[in-house]
């Protein structure tokens, strides 16, 4: 990782190129299903898959051979390609064939919440990229991006930054970015080998705790993950899986217009938001934002009580790493009053985790 190497001539820069490509589809070879391929792939779609949920080490995040280690300083080359999204973030190559997106900023919540959003997802046993906490040295880094780094020898230092790997899979899509809205998860049908209600529904009351709003179709994507090694007809795919792949507006408060103040790693807004709108009926309190594709939902109680027996799995030590490797101490909010302490954010969390536990819904 951060092994110092230089630009050649034109085979490199079209190697690079291709990796540019590469990541921006996410596959080589893309191949589009038909809108009844993928919805008979999303009839028999997983949501879910099980973890020795104690024993999972936060910290160190997902064990992949291109991970990095918490606060690992890598170093990279500016890669000039365009990526979607407002908040901030670059395209860099560590090698030629190696192009990686890099979120970065100290003021950018999206850098601590989905750092923490993915790895309670992954540990959970729900799908998600994976997020590196980590420094960046962005050799090439144009002028602009200055502000948000120290400037030594031509290269920008970003001190708060996170480095995506994507969730292994080939992404099964009718069109670019076409992912799927949280509507299509009542599509899933156990009868043709789908993920069962209690599965789906514990995956909505997650998105309800984290205050997952920014939920347009984009920000879900339905994967194929076989371990198959031979070329797979990918509208033949055995195993379909539903992740959730951009969380990077959680840990604070839904709102209508994803403000990313208060809707990322805020604790004051986050802590301020109840579990349930109405727990009598359990209906989720999610806010409808402009973009979001739910709010609100109805939980069963095979739902609620499934997410429950996962999150009380979760050690004590086990969620002070969460929200230490992702450095939420080091998050300041104007509404927040500075920086709150990993103790609050971890009180936080169980005091949320105990309203999931302790209703018991209708039916």
């Amino acid at each position: 990782m951060g092994r110092l190497w230089t630009f050649g001539a034109v085979a490199t820069m079209t190697a690079l190129t291709a990796a540019c490509v590469h990541m921006a589809a996410g596959a080589s070879h893309r191949r589009y299903l038909s809108p009844a391929q993928r919805l008979a792939a999303i009839h028999r779609a997983q949501v879910w898959s099980a973890t020795n949920i104690p024993f999972v080490d936060i910290k160190a995040g997902p064990p992949r051979r291109d991970g990095f280690s918490p606060e690992q300083t890598v170093t990279c080359n500016y890669v000039a390609v365009q990526l979607g999204g407002k908040t901030p973030k670059f395209a860099c190559a560590i090698a030629p064939d190696d192009v990686v997106k890099v979120k970065y900023g100290r003021q950018n919540g999206e850098v601590y919440a989905e750092v923490a959003a993915t790895r309670l997802l992954s540990a959970l046993g729900f799908g998600a990229d994976a997020q590196y906490p980590v420094h960046v040295i962005c050799r090439g880094c144009p002028p602009r991006l200055a502000g948000a780094g120290a400037v030594e020898s031509g290269a920008i230092t970003f001190d708060v930054a996170a480095i995506e790997r994507k969730m292994p899979g080939r992404e099964m899509e009718t069109h670019a970015e076409s992912g799927w809205a949280w509507p299509d998860l009542d599509l899933v049908d156990p009868r043709a080998g789908g993920a069962p209600r209690p599965q789906r529904d514990a995956l909505k009351l997650l998105a309800v705790m984290l205050q997952h709003s920014d939920s347009k179709d984009d920000q879900q994507r339905l994967l194929c993950v076989t371990d198959k090694k031979e070329k797979e007809d990918l509208a033949a795919c055995s195993e379909p899986f539903m992740m959730v792949h951009d969380v990077g507006l959680t840990f604070g408060r839904a709102n209508l217009f994803n403000h990313g103040n208060v809707g990322s790693a805020n604790l004051q807004a986050w802590a301020s938001v109840p579990i349930w709108k109405d727990a009598a009926r359990c209906v989720g309190n999610l806010q409808q934002s402009q973009t979001g594709t739910l709010a609100d939902p109805i939980i069963s109680e095979a739902g609620r009580a499934f997410l429950a027996n996962l999150l009380v799995q979760l050690t004590d030590a086990q969620l002070r790493d969460l929200f230490e490797v992702s450095r939420f101490a080091s998050r300041e909010t104007s509404r927040a009053g500075g920086n709150a302490t990993i103790e609050q954010w971890v009180a936080a969390f169980k005091h949320k985790r105990d309203e999931i536990v302790s209703t018991a819904c209708p039916f």
